[in-house]
């Protein structure tokens, strides 16, 4: 999928789509099973500007974050499943802890973290800042009887939950 790009490539990409005037924005997280969530965030970040890249963390990555038994679903597949979103303009995956260097690498305009970061804790801010971007804080959504409980987490301890119940 031509969406899904090298962090050198989505690099000379940027560089020409910012030479067209566009605004850059940035989200990076596991993404590990798409979710309501995941897609009023992403929906949300892509109206800061005209290009969202979203950048994911590599298996090893979610490992090292979220311990041993994930992710669920390997990094090539969610990088698809993600840049099959019509929000999303761009994928790029990142093996490192956090999505610093590779900030840094392709310097957004816009950085865009949810609700449970507060402005002070968002890597890269500022690199970001100091270029004259922004950092944006999306607030999480209220839980409804339609998103369940829009976490990862909670989807896997409810399937859990669901399958001993039928033991």
């Amino acid at each position: 999928m031509d969406k899904i790009l090298s962090r050198e490539n989505l690099r000379k990409r940027l560089k020409t789509l910012r030479g067209e005037g566009k605004r850059i924005v940035f989200t990076n997280g596991c993404f590990d099973i798409l979710h309501i969530g995941h897609v009023k965030y992403l929906n949300r970040a892509k109206g800061l500007g005209e290009i969202l890249v979203l950048a994911i963390n590599s298996d090893s990555s979610v490992k090292s974050i979220k311990g041993p038994l994930r992710p669920v679903v390997p990094q090539d597949e969610r990088a698809y499943i993600m840049a099959s979103l019509d929000m999303v303009d761009y994928v790029t995956i990142f093996d490192e802890e956090t999505p610093l260097e590779l900030i840094e690498y392709i310097e957004p305009d816009i950085l865009v973290k949810g609700g449970d970061w507060s402005e002070d804790t968002v890597v890269g801010r500022e690199s970001v800042e100091r270029r004259g971007g922004k950092v944006v804080i999306i607030p999480q959504f209220n839980e409804t009887s339609t998103d369940l409980s829009a976490s990862t987490t909670s989807i896997i301890e409810r399937i859990i939950t669901a399958y001993k119940g039928n033991e």
